[in-house]
């Protein structure tokens, strides 16, 4: 029989050969734990400015020319299903830069009403938390380049930027147009601090200025002057695309950036616009199915979220939103989520950790020029909202007037299906998603 004390001796003994034999593998969680704990990533927004959801090589346009976007689409979580709730560019910019709705940060026009300066306007920024400013926590710099409506940059929460403060964007606006040399001074003097640049190029917009080389490719194919040129602007964001990446590549940057594409609102080439009256009296004219209008022309965008090696390149249906982009790139830089605001961390979704469940996308139209700066009401023209393949529209001009279109079977939004009966319950829900999201 084994006395006690032996046995005793004998189960330690045990124990300690069990340990010793465990040594690396008990190791081994705290090493994975240790390099699963991702460095933050450096993190750039391309924007690009009034070009239409389907004008891009990845989108299947057969004339475009986008080799840059499209090979950075191929290797990204692809969303061909992406909107941008206001087709107005100042409107749509501040809704990436702050994560909310319009009639929320206040900025719900491009200029002010007569009389008021443009300075004005900048305190409905004053009062948010942008981006920039809630990447500080993380340690991250900022750049802004290209188009920004809000005086100097440091309004924006940047710690580096072109922007001095007049409307469009002054000195931004030479970025890609102009110079990439910012973009490179700044990747040069960051060392190892984390960055986030907002690379905005004025492009595809207006002026149509792209020298002929843009230009011949297309010309011969009975496109008129404002197709070729814009097209030709088309091909010259895209170039500055490939210069940006080329300038990532030098830096060792490139595969340690997340890229996430957008465009601010659509455009299109031909169309001469409609014209109303605003509830001054003012005649306003603007793209009837592209920018400043609730059709998909105007409010539909792709976007994409690359970052090599970490998200699987794919493409999705699901619908998403430009509101999407504060809350994803929070969750991309390890920062707490502000669960204030209304988008979705895409993050779990594109890391294939959850999958996203059906949802509703919402937006809301307003003037060009502000009739009153404090209720956005006043400045509405319209709201809108897509559930699945449906999309319902709501003219405020005409005491919301219902426009019921299926976009599957028309994407053109040509046949207005509100009148029909079998479609009233339809209307009606859709119609209450959007006042429930509509602020009272």
């Amino acid at each position: 029989m084994t006395h006690p004390f032996y046995l005793r001796i004998l189960t330690i003994f045990g124990l300690m050969f069990a340990l010793a034999s465990c040594a690396v593998p008990l190791g081994d969680p705290v090493s994975r734990a240790s390099n699963s704990t991702e460095s933050a990533p450096n993190i750039i927004w391309i924007i690009a400015d009034d070009q239409a959801y389907g004008d891009f090589g990845f989108m299947g346009h057969d004339l475009v020319r986008t080799p840059n976007l499209d090979k950075l689409a191929s290797e990204s979580a692809l969303f061909p299903n992406g909107y941008v709730p206001s087709s107005l560019c100042r409107a749509s910019l501040a809704t990436l830069i702050t994560g909310k709705y319009a009639f929320d940060h206040g900025i719900c026009f491009n200029d002010p009403p007569d009389g008021i300066p443009h300075s004005a306007t900048f305190r409905f920024l004053e009062m948010q938390e942008p981006i920039p400013r809630a990447l500080m926590a993380k340690g991250y710099r900022s750049l802004q380049t290209g188009k920004f409506w809000e005086g100097i940059y440091t309004n924006g929460g940047f710690t580096d930027g072109m922007t001095q403060g007049t409307r469009h964007g002054d000195a931004g606006l030479r970025i890609g147009r102009k110079t990439m040399e910012p973009i490179e001074q700044f990747l040069g003097a960051v060392g190892n601090d984390p960055f986030f640049i907002w690379f905005a190029p004025y492009l595809p917009h207006a002026p149509f200025d792209a020298v002929e080389a843009y230009k011949e490719p297309f010309r011969g194919k009975g496109l008129g002057k404002r197709e070729i040129g814009y097209y030709a602007n088309i091909s010259w964001l895209d170039d500055t695309v490939g210069q940006l990446m080329d300038l990532l590549q030098k830096s060792g940057q490139a595969d340690d950036t997340v890229i996430m594409f957008i465009v601010d609102n659509g455009w299109l080439p031909n169309r001469d616009g409609e014209s109303f009256r605003d509830l001054q009296g003012r005649d306003l004219r603007f793209d009837a199915r592209s920018k400043q209008s609730p059709y998909e022309g105007g409010v539909r965008t792709p976007i994409f979220v690359r970052w090599p090696g970490r998200i699987e390149p794919s493409r999705y249906d699901d619908l998403v939103s430009s509101i999407d982009f504060f809350p994803t790139t929070l969750a991309f830089a390890g920062a707490p989520q502000n669960n204030q605001l209304p988008g979705k961390n895409l993050r779990p979704f594109v890391d294939r950790h959850a999958s996203m469940a059906p949802r509703t996308v919402f937006g809301e139209i307003y003037y060009h020029t502000s009739v009153d700066l404090d209720d956005p009401k006043i400045n509405m023209t319209h709201r809108w909202a897509r559930n699945g393949d449906w999309k319902l529209i709501l003219n405020d001009h005409d005491e919301g007037r219902p426009e019921l279109y299926h976009l599957l079977s028309d994407p053109d939004e040509k046949e207005n299906l509100a009148g029909h009966p079998e479609h009233a319950k339809r209307v009606q829900a859709i119609r209450a998603e959007i006042e429930e999201w509509w602020p009272r």
